[in-house]
């Protein structure tokens, strides 16, 4: 949020100050102090300056817009700390409006004023290692007005990083834009432009994604795009990308058909998308799966902007009721969002100022084949910052979200750091495994965009090789954590959940798929608040993952879904026991435990199945709170034995575990019918 609060008034229009409070309270864009004191607006300076809640007597004087023209020490201490704080919230990066201030006067400075007050952001810029580059500059009342965007320098190994979900119906033109945008040609109208970026057979020849898809647009210090194609192959070097660029815009390329949602779902919690772009076909207007894919954007507070394609073969008045129509659902209220058509340069400006405040979206109007208003759409993707800020000094956390078996050197898995610092040789705690447990791992080397890099921070992207570990043992969902976490794998959960879709009604027992973040498992309700959830009902549920636990957080955003239902909430409260094993993973040890060739009782064969998974699921410093452990206990024991039916029965199973549970059922059925045949076949 921080670049818009950097520049979010200064870029409104003289005039429109009134519609602006209006629309979005300033409060919205104010940067958090955190304790500073007063709170009114006068805090808020529009040149960039803030009172840092000072007492009156002892204030400086930042208000006016020639506070930058000739400060003394004090005033310019307080003009570089603001611009620190400012970057910071930004992300490295904001907007800065020279000209404008916040004490009732005229906007605008005359030449020989700009050009001092010019000078003054220059040397805050070179104190902070940052470059100053010039958006804009226009005439007001009392002279001129200008906007810079100041954004930090980095290291030829290191970037800005910002993540953009691709979402819209089938035919919206979502890989087409992308091809153009990354590879730099236009389309020839018949699917050239997307050819470049399946990465599929079947993709190539229906012309519909159906994987999550990555792509890179990387921009330099002057905001100049420096994706050059390979001259032969018309691929990417993606190193030498992101060695020219400043900034690197990734793209999630996501399938707009309804039978790949659940890979849409995916790609939107799993890869945690700073914004989401969404494609509508001005021809066909807004079908099938839009309003779908909108809800989700809303669902996990992703701010979302708007893509109108196919305009130069839309007839007028068609694109006019497809905008109208656009307009009035953003505006209803579901969505309460600002709409905003975007035509020239200073739109563009005022929009991605203002753009992290999730009200505001901009709608642009866009044609592949001919490339108009393209400009405008990259010099919007150039002025985007990253939400969320992230501290070095947390423990770290790294979240997978697919993995790789590379020739000539190993497992290797993709994901997002999600906190915290990651550095090549640092051992980390990968898990949870099907049973709860977490093992160490050393990070063999890394990658960023396909560029090694020595670490990784908070909310980059990256690639881990990995040692010592095969692929099949790894999968989607799992983490790699620092071990000062000490993490712990959870089967039930309890989330505030919110049903936007459901025919007809929810109750306990129901089954349904649980995105959250990069997991997608199935989870059962076992109890709720209610007795039954319809569409648009609100309540407390407790879940269960059916198959192996994950490793979640409170506070964390789900979406729960199974065919035409959905429901979107929030983790409250993570449920640890001690032993919380669903039975539906006993058979696999069951059959080790037969192997023996040892007389089976029923209790004994509880008991020392317990006993083999707590040898199993023990590595060294396990915490108590993991599956198989204390079953000495004879309550335990007993809560085995009563919970065993409970799991549903061999139905619930999958594959061999089916076939497993029905050849264990059978043999204590033997066991029970003819004891002293079975002993035989035993001995």
């Amino acid at each position: 949020m921080a670049s818009l609060a950097a520049g979010h008034e200064p870029g409104i229009a003289p005039g429109s100050g009134a519609l602006a409070d209006a629309l979005v309270p300033a409060s919205i864009f104010a940067p958090d102090r955190g304790g500073c004191g007063e709170e009114d607006d006068d805090e808020f300076l529009e040149d960039g300056d803030l009172t840092n809640g000072e007492p009156e007597d002892r204030r400086i004087d930042c208000s006016s817009k020639l506070a930058l023209v000739s400060p003394n020490g004090e005033q310019y201490d307080s003009l570089l700390r603001q611009l620190r704080d400012r970057m910071e919230e930004g992300c490295g990066e904001t907007i800065y409006v020279v000209g404008m201030g916040s004490d009732g006067g005229d906007w605008g400075l005359d030449e020989k004023d700009m050009e001092a007050s010019v000078a003054t952001v220059r040397s805050l810029c070179e104190q902070l290692d940052s470059d100053l580059i010039p958006l804009r500059e226009r005439s007001e009342a009392a002279g001129t007005v200008r906007d810079y965007l100041i954004r930090r320098r980095v290291g030829e190994l290191d970037f800005l990083e910002v993540r953009v979900a691709v979402v819209g119906n089938v035919d919206a033109g979502k890989s087409t834009l992308l091809g153009v945008l990354t590879h730099g040609e236009l389309d020839n109208g018949r699917g050239f432009a997307r050819q470049k970026l399946f990465r599929h057979k079947h993709e190539m020849e229906s012309g519909r994604t159906s994987s999550v898809g990555n792509d890179i647009l990387g921009f330099d210090q002057e905001g100049q795009v420096v994706n050059k194609p390979d001259s032969h192959g018309g691929s990417l070097d993606w190193t030498k990308i992101c060695e020219k660029s400043s900034k690197v815009i990734t793209f999630i390329d996501l399938a707009g058909h309804e039978k790949y949602l659940k890979t849409t779902v995916f790609g939107m919690t799993g890869h945690l998308p700073d914004f989401c772009m969404l494609m509508v076909g001005s021809n066909a207007g807004i079908v099938g799966m839009t309003k779908e894919h909108l809800g989700l954007a809303l669902a996990l507070n992703v701010p979302v902007f708007v893509v109108v394609t196919k305009i130069d073969m839309c007839p007028a008045n068609i694109l006019q009721e497809t905008l109208k129509l656009l307009q009035r659902l953003l505006k209803s209220p579901g969505c309460r969002k600002i709409p905003v058509l975007v035509q020239n340069k200073d739109d563009v400006i005022v929009a991605a100022s203002n753009f992290s405040s999730e009200r505001m979206c901009p709608i642009f109007q866009i044609s592949n084949v001919t490339g108009e208003n393209m400009d405008l759409l990259k010099m919007f993707l150039n002025l985007l910052s990253s939400r969320t800020s992230y501290r070095d000094d947390q423990p770290a956390e790294f979240q997978i979200d697919d993995t790789y078996s590379v020739p000539g050197v190993g497992t290797v898995v993709s994901g997002t750091t999600l906190r915290g610092l990651i550095r090549l040789n640092d051992t980390m705690l990968l898990g949870p495994d099907p049973l709860g447990s977490f093992i160490p791992i050393a990070v063999k080397s890394i990658h960023r965009k396909r560029m090694p890099v020595k670490e990784v921070r908070g909310g980059q992207t990256a690639s881990f090789a990995l040692k010592k570990i095969k692929r099949s043992s790894i999968r989607k969902g799992m983490v790699m954590v620092s071990p000062k976490l000490n993490p712990q794998a959870t089967w039930e959960f309890e989330a505030e959940i919110l049903v936007l879709h459901h025919p007809t009604t929810i109750s306990p027992r129901y089954q349904a798929m649980v995105h959250c973040g990069s997991i997608r498992q199935t989870a059962t309700i076992l109890s709720m608040n209610r007795d039954c959830l319809r569409t648009g009902d609100k309540a407390s549920v407790h879940f269960r993952f059916i198959k192996t636990p994950e490793y979640l957080h409170c506070d964390q955003r789900l979406v729960f879904r199974e065919g035409r239902t959905k429901a979107v909430g929030t983790i409250t409260k993570l449920l640890h026991s001690t032993n919380n094993m669903p039975t539906n993973s006993k058979p696999p040890q069951i059959k080790m435990q037969s192997t023996k060739k040892v007389p089976l009782r029923k209790e004994d064969g509880t008991l020392a199945t317990g006993e083999d998974a707590a040898t199993i699921a023990q590595p060294t410093g396990q915490s108590a709170s993991q599956p198989g452990e204390g079953d000495d206990d004879p309550q335990i024991k007993e809560g085995n034995k009563e919970n065993k039916p409970k799991s549903g029965g061999g139905g619930r199973r999958r594959g061999g575990q089916r076939h497993k549970g029905k050849a264990q059922n059978s043999s204590s059925t033997n066991l029970m019918a003819s004891p002293s045949s079975t002993a035989t076949g035993n001995s």
